[in-house]
């Protein structure tokens, strides 16, 4: 029998309009139990979907920097995330529960 191949998944490949890029956010924050870093590295997947050097632009960030932010290793501050949440053409926003 022939082995199967298989590679790692990567989210940020099926990610390809602005609506399942929304939807995962929505998902990702539903799914993140107040686990901020959980929160950023979604962020970071969508980031990776649009293109890093992109989104870097446009939310006024060095590549680099919107790499360590988006890593899932540390917490961004909430303004690096409104910027970055603009950059990607989403929007935020509340709902009661």
């Amino acid at each position: 029998m022939p082995k199967t191949a298989t590679g790692r998944y990567d989210v940020a490949e099926h990610l390809r309009t602005p609506e399942e890029m929304a939807a995962y956010l929505e998902a990702s924050l539903e799914e993140a139990n107040g686990d901020a870093a959980f929160i950023a590295k979604a962020l970071g997947d969508i980031a990776r979907a649009k293109g890093m050097s992109q989104v870097a632009r446009d939310a006024g960030l060095s590549r680099e920097s919107l790499y360590k932010a988006l890593s899932g290793e540390r917490i961004p501050g909430f303004d690096t995330i409104l910027k970055i949440v603009a950059a990607l053409g989403l929007k935020l926003h509340a709902e009661a529960r």
